[in-house]
């Protein structure tokens, strides 16, 4: 119970670094480039087993560690963009929320049964995420803001997707630590080869803050994916209560640290929409 307990704490935190970014001028895309080299890094100081490299690139999975690189720093760039525009909370949801992508994915794939509950709970998914995310301004709201939590929420559930087909079918279990380090040392090359394409000489003139930021960013990043595996080994715990529980905890937990630490407003819809992501969680889960 710990693994999952210190597990959700890093995943909220993530969204609360992604706060503090706009707070301290921190440059996002440069930090989170950092952010996938540390994470790599302590991936590769956690690893135990021979490392190398040819095996890595011929194995069947590293194409598709590749595309989800690219994904992954797509994404966290929109999430970040997502905290600091719309609160930790819309973040959350959005991001949360994807669950729905992939029971919905699993009916195509993988054959799976779609029942009237599960349904009701994609659709609820869907409303929670619009709910949570309208948010009170000085000026009237403008409805293109909502593509930001949109696309977070579609990319998420692209990302669960992808890396359920890859663990199904390509990556063996005695892989699964060098895959993960693979996918967050590719987001990082992806990430400088963006960078030294549009702008070279800020390598060159590269920020402390970026460092620091991304390095505090990649630690629990990192965690948060190395603590969900080791509870997924609970037992007494099958994996649709571990994730019930995980995306639960992180959608309430970043919503309190967002109100705490940040005084975020939250109106009635926004609470509606937190109950409505709360409610659908569980739909999708359990039935």
């Amino acid at each position: 119970m710990w693994d999952l307990i210190w597990s959700i704490c890093c995943s909220s935190l993530i969204f609360v670094v992604f706060k503090l970014y706009k707070r301290f001028e921190i440059q996002t895309f440069y930090a989170i480039v950092v952010n996938y080299l540390t994470a790599f890094s302590v991936g590769f100081v956690l690893y135990d087993q021979p490392f190398r490299i040819s095996a890595i690139i011929s194995s069947p999975w590293f194409p598709g560690a590749l595309m989800l690189g690219a994904l992954f720093i797509v994404i966290f760039n929109l999430m970040a963009r997502t905290s600091q525009l719309l609160g930790v909370s819309v973040a959350s949801v959005a991001t949360k929320m994807s669950l729905a992508i992939p029971v919905v994915l699993g009916v195509w794939w993988y054959d799976e049964v779609l029942g009237p509950v599960k349904i009701i709970g994609v659709l609820l998914a869907l409303v929670a995420v619009y709910f949570s995310s309208v948010k009170k301004r000085n000026g009237p709201f403008v409805m293109r803001s909502l593509y930001l939590p949109l696309l977070v929420f579609l990319g998420s559930g692209v990302i669960d997707s992808s890396l359920k087909y890859l663990e199904t079918h390509l990556v063996a279990r005695s892989d699964f630590p060098v895959f993960s380090a693979m996918l967050f040392a590719s987001a990082a090359t992806i990430g400088i080869m963006g960078v030294l394409i549009q702008q070279p000489y800020n390598l060159v003139r590269f920020r402390p803050l970026n460092i620091f930021g991304g390095i505090a960013l990649g630690i629990p990043n990192y965690f948060s994916i190395f603590f969900l595996l080791r509870a997924l080994q609970t037992e007494g715990l099958n994996s649709a209560s571990i994730f019930t529980l995980n995306n639960v905890s992180i959608v309430m937990l970043t919503t309190l640290l967002g109100i705490i630490l940040f005084k975020e407003q939250l109106s009635w819809k926004n609470w509606m929409g937190i109950g409505m992501a709360i409610l659908s969680i569980l739909l999708i889960s359990f039935y």
